[in-house]
């Protein structure tokens, strides 16, 4: 799914700011056995090692390498020891990025009781990686438009059960992280005021759809998309992840282009995201993602990190410092590599 190199390598440029340190704070790993998508730690690395000073990750969960026996409330603990393997490799290797913390799965509507069996599993499988879960929330009644589908529930962020296992999250130190769509961010506004004591990642913008019922409304929708984010800013146990626009259910159809975008066009299109998520939330609070390789089927690494140092080329060092490795480190208690 993910070996476009051909078609992503007719757009090439030169790496600009080089030497600027990156903690890329959200990607995906799937084994070589998944039978659909395979990007390992090789892959990652052939991204990562691709002109950038990429020094560490953090890994996303992604229904990778799940246990195929067991209780099905621990299968997503496999997960954590695919990317604890992958992890000891990474630190094992010279001059490549290392895996430096992970987020994992868990159904957190689970009883308390199993809900903590399964938090202790991964804390144990994951050696030491291990920092929160992330149960998405995304859910729309047209998702048989969208490439990527959905995985939430209708109306989980108001399930007693569900903010019970978030609130238990923040109780033993853990984040929360969620995606969902555009429609839903004040949903999810509604649930970090909800669990105050839990550090919350808003990832991807909060997905602003443009596919479906949503084609051809960017301009609308982002007017009261800009006031949604402005919303959820106001609670203080909320980061926000920057990136992840290059989804092809965002609508902006370079995957389908002959030429990927180059990194002056994605700046065109998506800069005002970047800004106005920035100005609402302090650059303390915000930390720049790859999503890859899902927003790789859109654009390339080297590209798109490119153009995320051209959105903040007239910010202060202070805070490209916060938002290309600073706030990252600071949310999941990553020390900088020695």
């Amino acid at each position: 799914m993910f070996d476009n190199n051909d078609w992503l390598n007719r757009q090439r440029e030169e790496v600009i700011d080089r030497d600027r340190e990156i903690v890329d704070p959200h990607h995906h790993l799937w084994p070589k056995t998944h039978p659909v998508i395979i990007y390992d730690l090789e892959d990652l690395w052939g991204d990562t090692g691709d002109g950038h000073n990429v020094t560490q990750t953090i890994f996303m969960e992604c229904g990778a390498a799940y246990r195929e026996d067991g209780p099905d409330h621990l299968k997503p603990v496999g997960e954590s020891e695919y990317i604890a393997e992958a992890a000891r490799k990474s630190r094992s290797s010279c001059g490549q990025a290392t895996i430096a913390a992970m987020v994992a799965h868990a159904d957190l509507r689970l009883p308390l009781k199993t809900l903590d069996e399964v938090l202790d599993a991964h804390i144990e499988a994951s050696e030491g990686l291990f920092r929160g879960i992330r149960h998405a929330g995304p859910y729309d009644p047209a998702s048989a438009d969208f490439l990527i589908s959905p995985r939430g529930p209708e109306g989980l962020y108001h399930d007693p059960d569900f903010r019970r296992g978030v609130a238990h999250l923040g109780a033993r130190g853990f984040t929360y992280d969620t995606w969902n769509y555009h429609h839903q961010i004040l949903e999810f506004r509604d649930l970090a005021a909800a669990v105050p004591e839990t550090t919350m990642i808003l990832d991807h913008f909060g997905t602003p759809l443009g596919v479906g019922p949503y084609a051809g409304k960017r301009e609308d929708n982002f007017e009261k998309w800009k006031d949604d984010i402005a919303a959820v800013a106001e609670q203080k146990n909320v980061f926000a992840k920057l990136g992840g626009l290059a989804m092809p259910d965002n609508g902006f159809g370079w995957h389908e282009r002959d030429r990927p975008p180059s990194s002056d066009e994605f700046v065109d299109a998506q800069a005002k995201y970047y800004h106005h998520t920035i100005a609402c939330f302090g650059a303390e609070r915000c930390m720049l993602e790859s999503n890859f390789p899902v927003d790789r089927l859109s654009i390339s690494f080297r590209t798109l990190w490119n153009g995320l140092k051209k959105i903040t080329a007239d910010y202060s060092e202070e805070e490209k410092s916060a938002l290309f490795a600073g706030t990252a480190r600071k949310v999941y208690s990553v020390a900088p590599p020695v």
